[in-house]
């Protein structure tokens, strides 16, 4: 599992919208507000979307290498089979989201919250076969304190993570309209380097930023042998640029959320839903692993 995470082609699907985005998720959908009507049909109408995207041939091991789930889904079923084990069975890899949302802003940043029942969390996630996590952060602007912090918190819930024998993806989204992104970035790198300097070669971990100013910039943190990928979030640009950014970073791989899920609605027929949904995953792949000669 570890070569091939390192070494397979393909990308890390994000499906992980939780409480606090899934209603903006389900009306670029299609849906109308109104037709939200409570927390239980939001997260029922979220599973309907990503059980029809999963089901899809398109969403094959050819193209994905990894999903991020949000816990409603992991315990959630598709076509009668638990949805880790449908992807299991795709030869998909489970990831789950496991913060619960972020803190209010402070020094220029956001800290994911507190995370309750931390040891009951994972367990519960390597019950249903999940093989690692993710946490968000983000970066506003440019306070070291702040950025600091941020590293801090990640590393110190991933080596809970790794204890437990899952694999850590660290994501410290740096907001892409953020002033002074390039020196936030550099600033980040740096104190990851310092982190990392701690870690054992067989704490493996995964880092997921945002799609950096100076291409290949974060290229560094590969030479450590415990940093199995770096991969993108699209962060909010638009699936087309966020594909020509990811071309220019040479081992960078996605993990996009909105730009994978952009045109995809649920009046669609079949037809057009599994034509364009294999369009994006093409596309999303190609720039995966087809980088420019920049």
């Amino acid at each position: 599992m570890i070569e091939e995470l390192r070494t397979r082609k393909g990308f890390i699907a994000a499906m992980d919208q939780s409480g606090g985005s899934s209603k903006k998720t389900l009306v670029n959908y299609g849906f109308k507000e109104n037709d939200i009507t409570s927390d239980e049909v939001m997260f029922n109408f979220i599973h309907e979307m990503r059980s029809r995207i999963i089901m899809d041939e398109a969403f094959n091991s050819e193209h994905i290498l990894g999903a991020i789930l949000f816990k409603d889904t992991m315990k959630r079923t598709i076509n009668g089979i638990n949805t880790v084990e449908f992807l299991k069975n795709k030869n998909i890899y489970a990831f789950l989201k496991i913060d619960v949302g972020l803190d209010e802003e402070f020094d220029g940043v956001q800290l994911f919250k507190d995370i309750p029942n931390l040891d009951e969390v994972l367990d519960e996630a390597i019950k249903y076969g999940i093989i690692g996590t993710k946490m968000r952060s983000v970066i506003n602007e440019y306070n070291e304190y702040g950025i600091k912090k941020v590293v801090e918190q990640q590393f110190k819930v991933a080596r809970a993570i790794i204890n437990k024998g899952l694999i850590p993806i660290i994501e410290p989204e740096v907001n892409i309209n953020a002033k002074n992104k390039k020196e936030i970035e550099s600033f980040l790198r740096q104190e990851i380097l310092r982190q990392l300097a701690k870690c054992k070669k067989e704490d493996y971990l995964i880092f997921k930023f945002t799609l950096p100013e100076v291409p290949n910039y974060y290229n560094p943190l590969l030479t450590k042998k415990n940093v199995l990928r770096i991969v993108a979030l699209s962060g909010g640009y638009s699936r087309d640029i966020a594909c020509d950014k990811l071309r220019e970073n040479k081992k960078m791989i996605a993990s996009f959320s909105r730009a994978l899920l952009e045109g995809l609605n649920k009046e669609q027929s079949d037809k057009e839903f599994s034509e364009l949904l294999t369009k994006t995953i093409k596309q999303i792949y190609k720039a995966s692993i087809t980088k420019s000669s920049k």
